[in-house]
């Protein structure tokens, strides 16, 4: 059976490109909002989570901490655009299982993925 991944981004090109890129080796479940993603990981069974940490509303930091209340152990990759150290300083301190940058390169991407499975 096929690992499932949940990407969390607001931008629906990084979602379907993400989709493209992990799709053939994991099953993919989208979200556009931490709202929605927060939902989903209440129903379904997910094995990563993706999530961008610049989303309106709720951003991925606080989406990450909500998601300790219920699946504290599903591990959580960041992907930011954002140039700051400090989002990616508090996203590893919160418990993040790595982080990625946007614009990311495929290979870069399958990569971090694959790792973190091995771990398991």
């Amino acid at each position: 059976m096929k690992k499932r991944i949940l990407v969390v981004d607001d931008d629906n090109m990084n979602l379907v490109r993400t989709k493209m890129i992990l799709g053939q080796e994991y099953e993919v479940l989208l979200a556009e909002s931490g709202k929605e993603a927060l939902e989903k990981l209440k129903v379904e069974k997910v094995d990563m989570v993706l999530l961008d940490i610049d989303m309106p509303e709720m951003n991925g930091i606080e989406t990450f901490e909500r998601m300790k209340d219920f699946a504290a152990e599903t591990p959580v990759i960041f992907l930011t655009a954002s140039g700051l150290e400090e989002d990616v300083v508090n996203a590893i301190r919160l418990g993040a299982a790595n982080y990625l940058k946007k614009p990311f390169r495929p290979q870069e991407l399958i990569k971090r993925v694959a790792q973190e499975f091995a771990k398991q």
